[in-house]
């Protein structure tokens, strides 16, 4: 398939070349009706020298034409182009001085075709000599002699001229095409950057996702197994209901790895509101939910990072905090803001030690990427607060919730 840029590009030089070739054609046809017309010399010299103009046109067809469209033009086929144009131009050029009008054609593709010192040289002979020989087969008057020379010296003036505002024209159009390829490269630079940009940020996502659903639910699962192991021989009822604990855990994990997969809504948020997911969450982990404000649907980025919150939180307090300590979730709607909070009154650590993982990090960064920010206020036998404070927006409430 044809890139759409080169299309456009293709077309718009198709208009310029087919510009060039009804000025040339313009020119050629003027050129011969002034010779036709000339008063002097009489019609027989004028009819062979506009015989001699005929060859000019397929001349310019069958190479001129293409030259004009290389980039840049093959200055060898361009001097061979040029030398035959002259040279059917400079017979008829001599015996009718009207025939010099052609030269309006030839001229600015001496420019377009060739470097500025065989432009020189070809526009040189282009309009001096055909008035030399003319001088010399005719001896024409003074006067004829005198305004001939002074036209061929200001056509030579005007043919350097504008000879040099093509020159410069076709400099600025090559650095403009050098320009436009170094901004294609740089755009194609770009889009790799960001699609391998994108396909890193989703590699993150996806890790920060299976971090706190499912391998977080793998790990409560082996904590439950080890705790069954230990109860079986004399706690048979507590090891019933942590068995019920694992089959509701695996069918949780299920559930969260089709939402991944799927790309929906965290399981606990399918069909329920933050509140009723968050005490399904605190269900498996013995913690306690306190409510507060007026609750109501928010977006559903807040919400999504609450509850990862949570159950990193809640991960970190299991892992951390002792197995004997309580777990309390609170969760504020404001106007402007949703704040969830997860204390234990665990061991407690200093949250300016250095640490691995996810863990912290992902709960900075889940917040910061919906514009909020997280607090871990700690200490060595304190137990611990996580804090993330979530901007949002005005909602209507929910109806049939509860505070």
């Amino acid at each position: 398939m044809t890139d759409p840029g080169t299309a456009r590009g293709a077309h718009a030089w198709d208009r310029s070349i087919r510009l060039w070739d009804l000025y040339f054609a313009i020119a050629w046809a003027a050129t011969l009706a002034f010779v036709l017309g000339a008063a002097y010399p009489g019609w027989r010299v004028r009819a062979v020298a506009a015989v001699l103009l005929v060859p000019l046109v397929p001349w310019y067809l069958a190479v001129g034409r293409a030259l004009l469209q290389e980039d840049p033009p093959d200055e060898r086929r361009a001097l061979r182009y040029l030398a035959g144009a002259i040279a059917l131009f400079l017979p008829s050029a001599v015996l009718v001085g009207e025939t010099r009008l052609i030269a309006f054609a030839l001229i600015p593709q001496c420019f377009m075709t060739l470097r500025r010192h065989w432009a020189l040289v070809a526009v040189t002979l282009i309009n001096l000599v055909p008035v030399v020989g003319w001088a010399l087969l005719w001896h024409p008057s003074a006067k004829d002699l005198f305004s001939n020379s002074l036209f061929a010296v200001v056509t030579f003036v005007f043919s350097v001229v504008i000879g040099s505002w093509i020159i410069r024209i076709i400099e600025q159009s090559s650095e403009r095409a050098e320009l436009i390829a170094e901004l294609d490269a740089s755009r194609h630079e770009i889009s790799r950057l960001s699609a391998a940009h994108g396909a890193l940020a989703e590699r993150e996502r996806l890790s920060r996702e299976i971090h706190d659903t499912l391998a977080q639910g793998f790990t409560s699962l082996l904590m439950l197994v080890q705790a069954v192991e230990a109860e079986l021989e004399d706690d048979v009822p507590q090891a019933r209901r942590h068995l019920a604990l694992m089959t509701e855990t695996a069918r949780q994990n299920l559930a969260e790895a089709r939402a991944l997969v799927a790309g929906g809504a965290p399981a606990d948020l399918d069909g329920a509101s933050l509140p009723d997911a968050l005490r399904r969450l605190a269900a498996r982990h013995d913690a306690v939910v306190d409510v507060t404000g007026a609750v109501r649907a928010l977006p559903a980025g807040p919400e999504v990072v609450a509850l990862r919150s949570c159950q990193e939180a809640l991960a970190n307090a299991r892992k951390h905090a002792g197995s004997s300590a309580s777990v309390a979730i609170a969760l504020a709607y404001a106007a402007d803001a949703l704040t969830l909070s997860v204390r234990d009154d665990g061991c407690g650590f200093d949250p300016a030690a250095p640490g691995g993982g996810y863990g912290l990090t992902g709960l900075r960064a889940r917040a910061a990427e919906v514009g909020g920010t997280t607090e871990v206020r700690s200490a060595p036998g304190e137990g611990t607060t996580v804090t993330v404070r979530l901007p949002v927006l005005p909602a209507l409430p929910l109806l049939g919730s509860t505070s």
